[in-house]
């Protein structure tokens, strides 16, 4: 009867990293591992390419503005987040591939 008890402490803790100061997100099948996801001000996300083709991740939301240019398959780029707010993560080639980045104070 522990047992369960203990595992479900166990994921909850892993769950609160959502507020984690490093965060991978990466990209597969021209999407994102994740939709949205919660980082500390200050926080690096990175991107990483984990798929077979190229990949232009930006953000023109202001106090986070970036582009990464096209990232090759494999490539991985750290983001740093340095304003608090919700950020509009996309794909530049490919228009579907969309996520937020909260980040928090």
């Amino acid at each position: 009867m522990r047992l369960p008890t203990l595992t479900f402490t166990v994921f909850m803790g892993l769950s609160v990293g959502a507020l984690a100061t490093n965060l991978t997100i990466e990209q597969k099948g021209r999407a994102f591992s994740s939709e949205n996801v919660t980082i500390k001000k200050g926080g690096t996300v990175t991107f990483l390419n984990d798929d077979s083709i190229p990949h232009n991740i930006m953000s023109t939301s202001q106090g986070n503005e970036f582009n990464l240019g096209s990232q090759p398959p494999g490539a991985s780029t750290d983001v740093t987040f340095k304003a608090a707010g919700e950020v509009q993560v996309i794909c530049a080639i490919h228009p579907r591939m969309k996520m937020t980045v909260s980040v928090s104070e």
